[in-house]
């Protein structure tokens, strides 16, 4: 039983640094290649899981030579066009300047309900509204609004705003991020000043944000 329990959760380790070598992508927005590994890892390791008998080698040396396969054809493809072409396919226009290209579906097999439901989860609720639409070569869409249904934003009123830049966590649970002190070019003694001012210290913070104006907020912990 032992012995099942550490080769499992040597495995287990070595996919999550499979997957962290290979991106950060979500399920979602694998492509073809990134899909396939992942899918065959997951296969691979649960044989020598279920398998005591087997060496656990066995399981390790092929993840580790699609790991680094895909990278390789990962780095070909960044290089290469055509060839990512043919692994990854070409996005589709499937709405051209408010034209549906009903050949286009049938090639993709996508039927009018889905074209609904994928327009619906960007916040588009009639085929009226679309002037383009695209599916990427990871079968997610995206939409371009005609122009005179698209929101009005600042510059359609001349109105000018500053950048605040990015809010990151610097406190997290009483623990301070060393990442988000850099990134917002922060100090330990503005960082301690500024919890002072609010007779806080960094333990009794649940979350604390900021951005590079320097403008945060603090969420204390609650009392137990």
């Amino acid at each position: 039983m032992t012995v099942s329990l550490i080769r499992t959760f040597v495995l287990y380790m070595v996919i999550i640094l499979a997957i962290r070598l290979m991106g950060k992508r979500q399920i979602s927005e694998l492509q073809t290649s990134e899909l396939v590994v992942t899918l065959l890892i997951s296969d691979i390791a649960a044989i020598p899981m279920q398998n005591s008998g087997l060496p656990m080698f066995s399981g390790i040396v092929p993840i580790a030579v699609l790991v680094a396969s895909e990278i390789l054809i990962s780095g070909f493809m960044l290089k290469n066009s055509k060839f990512r072409q043919f692994i990854c396919g070409k996005p589709a226009i499937l709405i051209n300047n408010g034209e549906l290209d009903q050949k286009k579906m049938k090639d993709l097999r996508m039927s009018i309900e889905d074209l609904e439901e994928q327009l619906r989860q960007l916040d588009v609720f009639s085929l009226d509204d679309v002037a383009y639409a695209i599916v990427e070569t990871n079968g997610k869409m995206s939409v371009i609004k005609k122009p005179e249904k698209q929101q009005p934003d600042n510059s359609s009123f001349n109105i000018k705003c500053e950048d605040s830049g990015l809010e990151t966590v610097l406190i997290k649970d009483g623990e301070l991020s060393n990442f988000s002190l850099n990134f917002c070019n922060l100090t330990m003694d503005w960082v301690k000043k500024t919890l002072d001012s609010e007779k806080l210290k960094i333990e009794d913070v649940f979350i604390m944000t900021v951005n590079k104006k320097r403008d945060f907020k603090i969420i204390k912990k609650s009392e137990k």
